[in-house]
C-alpha cells in the first residue's frame, strides 16, 4: 500500500521532518531499498548506511538528521518500523469460499467470509469464525473450533475438540491437541494414562512451523492471548503459558509446568515436568530446569540446572580456568614454585 510520508507519520505517531508528500509502498534494508522503500535507524554505527541507501524515508530516534532525507522521528525505531508494516505491507487473503476438493462435514458450522483451500478436511461439529483461512491440506477434527480472522497455513493438525480463539495463526506443520507423552509402568509393560483433555487457546496467537501442542490429559493445556512459540516447539500436557510470554525454537515444556505471564524462554530450554516460571523470569539459551524447580518472578538464570545469571558467569568464569588451576595444584603437590 502506497502513503505518504505525512500519512505514515500520523499512523505511527512519529514527528515528520521533512518532505510529507514523499510516497513509501515498502520496506526494505538500507543497502537494497529503493526511492519507495521505509528504512529504519537506530544505532550511529548504521548512519552512513541509512544516508547512502536510496531510500527517501527514514524512521530514526530523536534528534538525527540525515541530508536529503524525510524523517519520522520516534523514541523506538525498531518497534514503529513492525508497526508501519500493518499499513504499508498488507498480508494476502485469498477470497472468500470452499475449494471443490476440500471435504466439509455437513455439520460444520461455517462462518462468512471464510476460505477453506484445496484438500482441507473438515469434520463434523467444526466452527469456523467469520473472515478465518483454512489453507490447502489442514485437518480439523470433530468439535474442534477456530475464532474469527484465524489462520492456519498448509498441513496444520487441530486434533478433535482443540479451540482457537481470534486472530490465531498457525504455520505449516504445526499440530494443536495430539496426545501427551503419559505412561504407567505396571506389571512389565507400559500403560498408557488417558490422554482425555482439551487445548485451548487465546486471542493472538502466533504457532510457529512444526509446533506441537499436547492435549491436557484430563485437564486444559491452556495458552494465553498474545503468547508466541516459534518453530519446533514442544509444549506438553497441561501446560499453561501466560499472556504475551514467548517460547524460542527447539524448546521443551514438560507436562504439567506453568509460565506466568511475559515469560521469555530462549532457543533449546528444557523444562521438567511441574516446574513453574514466574511472571517476566527469562531462561537463557540451552538452560535446564530441573522438575519441579521454581523461577522466580523477573528472575533472569542459565545453565544445567538453570541458576541466577550472575552466579553462572562466575561458575563459568571459573570453568574457563580449570586447566591452569590444575596445573597449579599439580606443581604445589610435587613441590614446585
Amino acid at each position: 500500500m502506497a502513503l505518504t510520508a505525512r500519512e505514515l507519520a500520523d499512523f505511527i505517531g512519529a514527528k515528520l521532518l521533512g518532505d510529507g508528500s514523499v510516497v513509501v509502498s515498502g520496506m526494505a534494508a538500507p543497502e537494497s531499498a529503493g526511492p519507495q522503500d521505509l528504512i529504519y535507524l537506530d544505532s550511529l554505527r548504521y548512519q552512513g548506511r541509512a544516508q547512502e541507501s536510496a531510500a527517501k524515508c527514514v524512521l530514526a530516534p530523536l534528534g538525527w538528521s540525515l541530508k536529503g532525507k524525510t524523517i519520522l522521528e520516534v523514541e523506538n525505531p525498531k518497534l514503529a518500523f513492525a508497526k508501519a508494516s500493518v499499513r504499508l505491507l498488507p498480508i494476502y487473503a485469498p477470497p472468500a469460499g470452499v475449494h471443490p476438493s476440500a471435504i466439509v462435514a455437513s455439520s460444520a458450522r461455517i462462518s462468512p467470509n471464510v476460505f477453506i483451500g484445496p484438500y482441507a478436511v473438515i469434520e463434523d461439529e467444526v466452527e469456523i469464525g467469520e473472515d478465518s483461512i483454512v489453507e490447502a491440506f489442514c485437518f480439523l477434527g470433530r468439535g474442534s473450533a477456530i475464532g474469527e480472522r484465524c489462520r492456519l497455513h498448509p498441513r496444520v493438525t487441530l486434533y478433535p475438540g482443540a479451540k482457537l480463539a481470534a486472530r490465531v495463526e498457525v504455520h505449516s506443520g504445526a499440530v494443536v491437541g495430539s496426545d501427551g507423552f503419559g505412561y504407567v509402568f505396571g506389571d512389565g509393560r507400559h500403560w498408557k494414562f488417558p490422554q482425555i483433555g482439551s487445548v485451548e487457546i487465546g486471542d493472538d496467537v502466533e504457532v510457529g512451523s512444526n509446533t506441537t501442542i499436547d492435549r491436557g490429559s484430563l485437564g486444559v493445556t491452556r495458552i494465553a492471548c498474545e503468547v508466541k512459540l516459534d518453530n519446533l516447539v514442544q509444549v506438553a500436557h497441561n501446560v499453561t503459558i501466560g499472556k504475551r510470554s514467548l517460547v524460542a525454537a527447539q524448546t521443551g515444556v514438560s507436562g504439567s509446568t506453568s509460565l506466568g505471564e511475559g515469560v521469555i524462554l530462549a532457543g533449546q530450554v528444557g523444562l521438567g515436568d511441574h516446574c513453574t516460571i514466574e511472571d517476566r523470569a527469562i531462561v537463557g539459551a540451552q538452560a535446564g530446569v530441573p522438575t519441579g524447580k521454581t523461577i522466580r518472578q523477573g528472575q533472569t538464570v542459565w545453565g544445567t540446572p538453570a541458576r541466577p545469571i550472575e552466579k553462572y558467569k562466575k561458575q563459568y568464569a571459573a570453568f574457563a580456568r580449570l586447566p591452569e588451576l590444575i596445573a597449579r595444584i599439580e606443581n604445589i603437590e610435587k613441590g614446585k614454585p
